[in-house]
């Protein structure tokens, strides 16, 4: 199995991290004997540690690749990571005495995790360029597909970086001609000249059209060989579902929620809604008199959307608009701006505090606590019947959170709600407990960059 460049990174972080744990025990104490503290002591303290250092690192997107271009980033980043580190880590032990490592201890450890990191990713960024990490693909396909493939590779400021295609018929073709480096008769010859990391195929029509002794060959050489549609979700975590057929859904291992799932889904629902309401429970007050002084109207908005199979519920928020704002209008997408929200509405969404009470939706049975944005019957009526298989996302309880929230912007049109559809598609097919935990730290980093609020 070919490990991911993010997760080799978490794995070396890791490592760093407790090293400079130890590290900080020598620094502390002058001697090897002093680390029987650390190894006799309770692993729940190290795995904390490590847990929330971790947590950090992503939490300031210092896992993705593309962003070691900068030196000051990365200072910035660290510093940032290594100060929430830190304060996170006081309260724990605050919280918990027993899981404190000493006097001093913490800040060494993360001063020396810090410049480790740093230096680490340095590295990353100087060798990132030589041709061995060079990203070579070949595209077989010149249309629209192939085009989409494209602009989806991530950008890469390698010299040794390319992205070529190979045309299969004379039509005239969609992408740059210059960028096509010939037919796909002989892609034997092609393979042998470029030596790709990955053949793409983004073609149509593939019946008679793929010499598949040829890329059997190359397989065996080591090319990766993939096909479009599972390039799209693995590159951008989402699904291309113009280019699904039916049997994608039935054959493939995904898009089945069995009755345990459920049954431990709704279980951390209850747990998750519960405490939520239980934390947040003194804002309400607050935010009440907030929104009542800043314009007339109710606290709590309620507004029908569809469930689970196309159910409609009550829908329970914070009011971030003035009282009666579709009553001229109806209804219609929030946009950028939009001179319907208050004030305060608009500290509400870009914090995402108006969505504390549909904990009690997702207490009720309603909705989960992550799963596609439920949306209002007038556009589900409408998406479905321009987007293929909108009325899947209804499979599963919508949610306060999901994986579209966290990857994509608000959104405010129709092609918007195919982007997200896309995601939501992905998050059903591939569902499990890790990619729900994922979500919960993105979710968190979203709420802290106000990303996608409106």
């Amino acid at each position: 199995m070919i490990i991911r460049p993010k997760y080799f990174i978490i794995i070396i972080d890791i490592c760093l991290a407790f090293l400079s744990l130890v590290g900080s025990y020598l620094v502390r104490f002058g001697s090897f004997s002093s680390l029987d503290i650390l190894l006799s002591g309770s692993i729940i303290r190290v795995f904390f540690y490590l847990s929330v250092v971790v947590f950090s690192t992503y939490l300031f997107e210092l896992y993705d690749r593309q962003k070691f271009t900068s030196r000051k980033f990365l200072v910035y980043r660290i510093g940032s990571e290594a100060t929430s580190s830190f304060l996170i880590l006081s309260v724990i032990f605050y919280l918990f005495p027993s899981f404190q490592f000493g006097r001093g201890l913490l800040i060494i450890a993360l001063t020396l995790f810090c410049c480790s990191q740093l230096a680490f990713r340095l590295l990353i960024r100087k060798y990132s360029h030589s041709a061995q990490f060079a990203t070579r693909v070949l595209i077989v396909g010149a249309g629209e597909l192939a085009e989409m493939v494209a602009q989806i590779v991530p950008e890469d400021q390698n010299v040794h970086s390319y992205v070529r295609f190979v045309t299969c018929t004379q039509r005239k073709p969609v992408v740059d001609p210059e960028l096509i480096v010939g037919h796909i008769n002989s892609i034997d010859d092609l393979i042998h000249d470029y030596r790709p990391q990955k053949l793409v195929v983004a073609l149509n029509e593939r019946r008679g059209n793929l010499p598949l002794q040829e890329f059997m060959r190359s397989k065996l050489r080591g090319v990766e060989i993939i096909e479009a549609t599972t390039y799209f979700e693995q590159e951008k975590g989402c699904l291309l579902v113009e280019n699904m057929q039916p049997s994608a859904f039935i054959y493939t291992q995904g898009f089945r929620m069995t009755p345990f799932m459920r049954a431990y889904k709704r279980i951390y629902d209850i747990i998750f809604s519960t405490v939520g309401l239980i934390i947040a429970a003194p804002l309400f007050p607050i935010l009440a008199v907030i929104i009542k002084r800043d314009t007339p109207g109710p606290v709590f908005y309620k507004q029908l959307r569809v469930g689970e199979n196309e159910i409609e519920y009550f829908v329970y928020k914070f009011r971030t608009m003035g009282q009666d704002a579709e009553k001229q209008s109806g209804a219609v997408w929030a946009q950028k701006d939009d001179p319907r929200v208050t004030r305060v509405g608009q500290f509400l969404r870009k914090t995402r505090l108006d969505e504390i009470p549909q904990l009690y939706n997702v207490l009720k049975g309603d909705m989960s606590f992550i799963g596609p944005r439920p949306e209002r019957m007038a556009f589900v009526e409408r998406l479905k019947e321009t987007i293929p298989f909108y009325s899947t996302r209804h499979f599963v309880k919508p949610g306060v959170t999901g994986w579209a929230q966290v990857c994509y912007p608000y959104g405010a049109s129709d092609e918007d709600a195919l982007e997200k559809m896309r995601y939501d598609l992905f998050y059903i097919k591939n569902y499990s407990v890790f990619l729900d935990f994922r979500i919960i730290i993105d979710t968190i980093r979203v709420v802290l960059t106000g990303f996608g609020g409106r």
